[in-house]
């Protein structure tokens, strides 16, 4: 596990010398029309298959920073550069809320996407099952928005974004709502997708235990006005499905070096 400070600069993940960024982010800085400003000089790379956490207190500017990323928000100042020249287009965004449509049955509200770039018939058919059985939601796919629990509506949510094929996964503390075996459990979930489709995720969160538990690198934010205070790398922990490790002595360790860096930053 390595600590290192944030600068300007784009930095490679551990044991990738000759990797090329997904994107790099460089001093981006955003003041609303209200006078608050919520980012200022912001400045870090995204790694291809990398599990990038963004970490700090409620109001910190994560959001906006992630919506940003997402092309649903202009910066005042900075950039975002894309490999390709642009991002990509399979990109999924799981919002803090689900979102669904009331009045569709899970398939439906899964199968959106798809509708949207204009993918149908049996394409998207086979695509929409795959998704729902990603998620665990294949027996509930005629089911309604109503008739489902906050975790599930996640499930839904989740599905809705794997059915692009995302290279890129973009998640805006979507399991802050739930309870801790949802999350607990959705967490694990999470970890399981993103090892089987080897995609980049940029994760919001304010909790160090599930940026612990999640990310291969954090990046810790400063109060508003958002800047980034650290950044943390951790190698990938063995054992992380195991049900004892987040009692683990390892853990634990990972915990209280995004604690001391969160208090570090203020």
């Amino acid at each position: 596990m390595t600590r290192r400070r944030a600068n300007p600069a784009a930095r490679r993940p551990p044991n990738a010398a000759k990797a090329v960024p997904l994107a790099d982010v460089r001093g981006v800085s955003k003041t609303f029309e209200s006078g608050v400003t919520a980012l200022r000089d912001i400045s870090f790379a995204i790694w291809p298959g990398e599990f990038l956490s963004l970490l700090g207190a409620s109001g910190c500017g994560k959001t906006s920073l992630l919506r940003i990323i997402a092309g649903l928000l202009s910066p005042d100042a900075g950039r975002v550069s894309w490999k390709q020249g642009r991002r990509p287009r399979e990109t999924g965004f799981v919002f803090q809320e689900p979102a669904l449509m009331p009045w569709a049955d899970v398939r439906t509200n899964v199968r959106l996407p798809l509708r949207l770039i204009g993918v149908e018939g049996s394409d998207a058919g086979r695509r929409t099952e795959e998704a729902l059985a990603a998620v665990g939601l294949r027996d509930f796919a005629d089911a309604y928005p109503h008739e489902l629990s906050g975790g599930m509506k996640m499930r839904v949510s989740l599905a809705r974004a794997l059915i692009v094929k995302p290279k890129l996964l973009l998640m805006d503390e979507p399991f802050a709502a739930l309870d801790e075996i949802s999350r607990f459990r959705l967490n694990d979930e999470l970890l399981a997708l993103w090892q089987s489709i080897g995609c980049t995720i940029v994760f919001v969160t304010h909790s160090v235990f599930e940026a612990a538990y999640l990310s291969s690198r954090t990046l810790i934010m400063s109060p508003r006005p958002g800047t980034i205070a650290e950044e943390i790398a951790f190698l990938p922990a063995t054992g992380r499905f195991d049900p004892q490790y987040r009692t683990s002595a390892g853990f634990t360790a990972r915990v209280r070096k995004l604690s001391e860096a969160l208090e570090r930053a203020g």
